[in-house]
Parts: C-alpha cells; structure tokens; sequence
C-alpha cells in the first residue's frame, strides 16, 4: 500500500503496487479521534491490499479542504473519502467529485447535502441521535433528574456539535430529567484549551452547575484541568463523547463521568469498504450507521483494553 501526505506546499511518498486502487483521503484535521479514524482507515486498506491511499490535511479550513479535494480529483483517484471540516461544505464538493465521474464517501460528520447525494455517493458515520441522548440520560441518572448543567459547543456549524447539543436538549425536556436546568452553554470548537479557558471563566463568573456536558472528550478533558485548578471543592459531573485513549484513562481515575464510544477505527475502516465498492461500480446505501456506546467506570475497562 502507498500512503501518502499532502499539504499545498509538501508531499511524501511511500511505496505503490502496481495497478491499485487509489483512494483519496481529506481529513478536516488531526486530532485524536480523527488520527484514530484515519489509522483504522488505513490499516483497513492496507488489510484489503492493492489499495494505495493518498491523504490530505485540511487543518480545519474549508477552503484548504475545497482546494486539495479539487487536487486530489485531478490526480484522478479512482475514489474520495471525506471527513468535511464544515458539513455545509459537502453542497461544494459534491458536485466537484460527481462531475470528475468520481465516487466520493463523506466520513464521521454527515454532510448537510445528505438526502440529495447522488448514488455514488454515500455516508459511513453514527447515528448523532444516540450519542448525545446516551451522554445526557447517564448524566440525568447520576443526578436524580436534579441540578445545574453546563455545555460544551463543538463548532456552530458542524453536524455533530448541532445534533449532541439538540439531543440534551430533548433529554432535558423529558418528564424524568425536567429538573435539570441548562446554566450556561459556549461553543469550545472541540478544542481542550478553549473549553478549559471557558469552564475557567465561568467559575470565575460564579456560575454554579453541578455537570458538564461535553459535545466531546477533548473539551470534557479541558473542562476536568479548568475544575482541577478550581479552589472549589465541590464535585462536578463531567461527560464527554468519542471514548478517546487519555478520556478512558481519565474515567479511570475517577475525573470523567461518562463518555460515549464512537468507533472512529470502524468508521474508517466502513468507509474505505463503501469506497472501494463505489470504485467497483457496486451499489452502496446513502447512509451506513457505526452503532454508538455507552461507556461508565463500570464497563470502562474493555474499551480502554482496545483503546490503543
């Protein structure tokens, strides 16, 4: 297998079979859960053989992604996956690889475009429905239905971020949870300095929640150092989403809650499949679920056995 590693300005290339299939591969950035995605996607090619793959870095600009999309069509791949920096961005790309005859399959954030992709085109990710709902009913649990809780933003225009907010929501509106009040909620745009400069703030403030509620596990992270430099010694409930390595090893020590396993490997490894049966001129649903999980200190231990 080939992998490759492009920015505008470098590139490095690695060995090639003859004759493979290539897949061309944009990531909006590389943080944790996304590498994870990315390892499981190439590790998943690789394990298919005859795959070569060519993968870019948009760092999370559009724009960047956009470009290298367009650079990665003109390669001529024979098919694209797409983890989209901004689900609006989809309605762009979209046509870009559908008019180049080129399969594309967007990963992990569902484009905003969903219902009109084309049929070769197609989206392996998780239902959004189920994440924030689990988070927000475990931490209604461990609440009694009673208390204060604060949330954490992804980024404003990213599917996931709207769905898990929305999901607390609709929690929160439930019969058995409509004692919990939602006290403050700011976009952290997935980032644990910004969500621990945020949580930082609002103790300062004096605002007083006894959760926080985490759009993902980097932000619940910054908001569990922000507590940790708190003179407070109150508990605070902290959840998180995506069941990432150092997330796991903090429910294991006691300082997170609840997070909530997305297989970022198996999203990987689902979209190179529907790729390459794309590529192949096969049929493939608009729509591939990965099942998410619930993870407490009480199960924690298996998923941080298959964390790395």
């Amino acid at each position: 297998m080939r992998i490759e590693i492009f920015s505008a300005l470098a590139m490095l290339t690695l060995t090639s079979y003859a004759n493979a299939t290539t897949l061309g591969v944009s990531v909006s950035n590389l943080d944790e859960f996304n590498s994870t995605l990315l390892r499981g996607l190439i590790t998943h090619a690789n394990d298919a053989g005859g795959v070569d793959v060519v993968t870019t870095d948009a760092k999370g600009d559009g724009e960047l992604q956009k470009k290298q999309v367009a650079e990665l069509v003109a390669r001529k791949v024979d098919a694209l996956i797409v983890l989209l920096a901004d689900g609006d961005l989809a309605a762009q790309l979209t046509p870009i690889a559908f008019g180049a005859g080129i399969p594309l399959v967007y990963v992990n954030n569902v484009p905003a475009n969903v219902l009109d992709l084309p049929p070769n085109q197609a989206v392996v990710a998780s239902d959004e429905k189920q994440s924030g709902f689990l988070q927000a009913k475990e931490v209604c649990r461990l609440l009694n239905g009673r208390g204060n809780v604060a949330v954490l933003i992804g980024e404003p225009f990213h599917a996931a971020a709207r769905a898990r907010t929305e999901d607390v929501d609709d929690v929160l509106a439930t019969p058995e949870c409509n004692g919990l009040k939602v006290v403050e909620r700011q976009t952290a745009y997935w980032s644990p300095d910004f969500a621990e400069a945020q949580v930082q703030e609002w103790l300062t403030a004096g605002v007083e929640f006894d959760a926080i509620l985490a759009n993902n596990d980097d932000m619940a992270l910054g908001a569990i150092r922000a507590l940790k430099h708190s003179a407070s010694t109150k508990d605070v409930i902290v959840a998180g989403i995506d069941a990432i390595h150092p997330a796991l090893e903090a429910m294991k020590a006691g300082e997170l809650a609840v997070t909530v396993f997305q297989n970022a490997a198996a999203q990987g490894a689902g979209a190179v499949d529907a790729a390459l049966k794309l590529a192949q001129g096969q049929k493939v649903p608009r729509e591939n679920d990965i099942p998410f999980e619930l993870v407490t200190p009480q199960n924690v231990d298996q998923y941080l056995a298959n964390s790395q």
